[in-house]
């Protein structure tokens, strides 16, 4: 595989959205149909992090207008805001981190993963997300979590999960992590002003605090497995079924996206400043995640267990096959 906000004055990155509600829409670049059938307009719910930088370029690379379909991206805070919008049919496809997805799944919620999303690097301490501390903090590992406040994104998700695993990984009892939920985009200022011990963050948030002087202390991502399959694009089950035309041109054009992507990593990160605005230095230190265009199964496997441990999906188990085949 290739390699792969903020309310004080001195923030350098805010997510860029085109109205007070959360809406973000995209003109579509590129060629028309090149069959010459009837553009469809498809709407995608997105969250403005690092790891949908692909669709964006594939957009403007003419991927999907070439197929006929028209995007627009509407923003979230998080994949378990999505899910709800995509079964309802608010919008066609959306993109989720898998446990979110696994979470749906097994309460009875009708959804499919129809395309690859983002993986971690591999790489602990230069993640697409990670578990950021003050520079002067008292937490020097992922066992120093314990007894502390850590935020995160989605509480019951992928981002406590993985954060319990590298503390326990770390000799550290993750029972003992106390987790509040907060958007990415202000976390920064929140771990800068002392309301949490800890941010577990995602791109381009990571930077911004780590450009205040903020510490990594741990890549729960990287730890969990550096293979994992961290996110995906999916649709209703619903949508497979009576148009899966859509869906596969939807796969095809992102898939190109993902391998385009991986291929020039250069024009995904000045991608970025289409759908977030960053300064010069963040937007080159922050980290790009791989975009595989295949699911690593083994490590959905693990985080599926892990999930199942920490008592996130009831009583009825992820079906794995059915959600990713």
């Amino acid at each position: 595989m290739r390699r792969r906000t903020f309310g004080f004055a001195a923030a350098v990155v805010t997510v860029a959205v085109a109205t007070g509600c959360g809406s973000s829409s995209s003109s579509t670049g590129g060629a028309s149909p090149s069959d010459g059938s009837k553009t469809t307009q498809v709407k995608v719910g997105v969250i403005p992090i690092v790891d949908v930088a692909p669709l964006y370029l594939g957009e403007k690379k003419g991927f999907f207008s070439s197929r006929g379909i028209k995007l627009e991206m509407v923003t979230a805070q998080g994949g378990a805001a999505i899910i709800p919008g995509v079964v309802s049919g608010q919008f066609q496809f959306g993109f989720s981190n898998v446990t979110s997805l696994m979470i749906a799944q097994s309460k009875g919620v009708p959804v499919k993963s129809v395309v690859n999303g983002a993986a971690t690097t591999g790489v602990a301490g230069k993640d697409l997300t990670g578990v950021a501390v003050k520079k002067d903090s008292s937490i020097k590992s992922a066992k120093d979590l314990a007894g502390k406040t850590v935020a995160v994104n989605t509480l019951q998700n992928i981002g406590d999960t993985t954060v319990r695993e590298t503390v326990r990984k770390d000799g550290g009892d993750p029972s003992k992590v106390k987790f509040v939920e907060m958007p990415f985009d202000q976390m920064p200022a929140a771990l800068d002003g002392g309301q949490v011990d800890a941010a577990w963050m995602a791109e381009p948030a990571l930077a911004i605090a780590k450009s205040q002087g903020a510490r990594v202390v741990a890549s729960p991502f990287a730890d969990t497995d550096p293979k994992l399959t961290v996110a995906t694009y999916f649709a209703s089950t619903k949508l497979t079924k009576e148009n899966p035309d859509l869906v596969k041109k939807f796969t095809e054009a992102m898939t190109e996206s993902l391998k385009y992507a991986s291929d020039h990593p250069d024009e995904a990160r000045q991608t970025l400043t289409t759908y977030t605005k960053i300064s010069g230095d963040v937007l080159k230190s922050l980290t790009l995640p791989n975009w595989p265009a295949q699911y690593d199964m083994a490590s959905l496997e693990k985080l599926a267990s892990l999930g199942e441990k920490d008592g996130i999906f009831g009583d009825k188990k992820p079906d794995l096959n059915a959600l990713f085949s």
